[in-house]
């Protein structure tokens, strides 16, 4: 792996900017309390079409079987937790949850107020060398370049996160397919549209790079 050392307190004011805009200009797609309203007062839809848009909004993919089914790991319970906290709780994550918190980024994730995380399972990162990820896991501004290239702004639905989208580390990944099927920069999301309190992740199975590194 070809490594870039990064200035830790350039990168930080970088995320903290990042966040900023985020949090005052992203889109937040998972408006389901403001659907559910409005839903009130318009003519009833037909069953297929309530169907379709019940079926968009579900998480997705082959491993969404490995979410425990309650507790605060299930869908049920990630959805009322901030992001980080989330993850802690989900056992497909234990490994990014560690890293983000080496990198200190806790407090940063939970306090955001919108974000589509793309998640690391644990699988993913046993596929790097172990000693290459101990020199990861040890160099923060190294690791932070890399978690927050996983990180965009905005709570984005399989609809709107398809495309290019600009990161928190100021590079891009390009999101492909839809919810029958989708990849990130060619992982493999496994369970996407995951709502948090204050995100909306993705689980992947390969941890992606910065193209500084």
């Amino acid at each position: 792996m070809k490594t870039t050392i990064l200035r830790s307190t350039g990168l930080a004011a970088a995320l903290v900017l990042s966040l900023s805009v985020a949090a005052c200009g992203g889109s937040d797609s998972g408006s389901g309390d403001d659907a559910g309203a409005s839903s009130s007062s318009a003519p009833m839809a037909s069953d297929s079409s309530a169907a379709a848009m019940d079926a968009g909004s579900k998480p997705f993919g082959p491993g969404c079987s490995s979410i425990p089914t309650s507790g605060a790991g299930s869908f049920d319970g990630m959805v009322k937790d901030p992001v980080a906290t989330a993850a802690s709780n989900n056992p497909l994550l234990s490994t990014l949850v560690t890293a983000v918190t080496k990198a200190d980024l806790v407090d940063t994730l939970n306090g955001a107020d919108g974000l589509t995380v793309f998640a690391p399972t644990n699988d993913a990162f046993s596929k790097i060398p172990k000693d290459q990820l101990d020199k990861v896991l040890a160099d923060k501004a190294m690791l932070t370049a890399i978690l927050t290239h996983h990180v965009v702004g905005g709570k984005l639905d399989p609809t709107a996160v398809a495309g290019t989208q600009t990161t928190l580390n100021k590079d891009s990944v390009t999101v492909t397919g839809d919810a029958s099927g989708m990849t990130v920069d060619g992982a493999n999301v496994v369970c996407g549209n995951i709502p948090t309190a204050n995100a909306t992740v993705y689980v992947v199975d390969t941890v992606l790079m910065p193209p500084s590194m």
